[in-house]
Parts: C-alpha cells; sequence; structure tokens
C-alpha cells in the first residue's frame, strides 16, 4: 500500500503540489505552492488564525472531499484571515483559490 504520494497539479498553466496521505481510517489531502495550500477538513483554521497567526498562513479548508479532484472542486468551508487579505472566501471552489495564490 502507498501511504504517501505527491503528485502535480495543473490549474490554468500553474503547477501545485498535491500530497495524499494515507491514514488508518481517513486520508489527508492537500494541494499547495510556495505561498499557501488548501486542505481537507482536517485543517484546523482557527488554530492557525489563534496561536499560529504570527506565521500569516494563508490557507483553506474544504470538508467531505476524498480525493484530490473532489479538493479542487469543493467549496472551501472556511478560510484563514491571510487568505481572506490574498482574496480567498468562504464558499470558493478549492481550484479558484489556488489560483489567487499566483
Amino acid at each position: 500500500m502507498v501511504l504517501v504520494t505527491v503528485t502535480p497539479v495543473h490549474i490554468e498553466g500553474h503547477t501545485f503540489i498535491a500530497t495524499t496521505v494515507q491514514l488508518p481510517k481517513t486520508t489527508l489531502l492537500a494541494v499547495s505552492n510556495e505561498k499557501g495550500y488548501i486542505m481537507c477538513g482536517a485543517l484546523d483554521v482557527g488554530l492557525l488564525n489563534d496561536k499560529l497567526k504570527d506565521r500569516r498562513i494563508i490557507a483553506g479548508r474544504a470538508v467531505g472531499v476524498k480525493t484530490i479532484e473532489q479538493l479542487l472542486e469543493a467549496p472551501l468551508e472556511s478560510v484563514t484571515w491571510e487568505a481572506e487579505k490574498a482574496g480567498i472566501i468562504t464558499g470558493m471552489r478549492g481550484k479558484e483559490a489556488l489560483l489567487k495564490l499566483v
């Protein structure tokens, strides 16, 4: 069984890195570039906004996704304050949010 996969994802001519981590009873999903990322429901946006706010992390969270493809199409359920500053808003599809990072 492959536990971790890292693959490129191309969106409108821009390359992002998709990471999938197989864990017991769950799968972690993330798509990122050097500026920020979107992730599955395991992402704790509150923690990033409160305890790690000095890091100014640009990130968004989509829930109920099981594949990278679903993560790209799903609406973001929550985003960090830094993501909002970058123009990423709750309800925006993952793919659209990533394009704000280029």
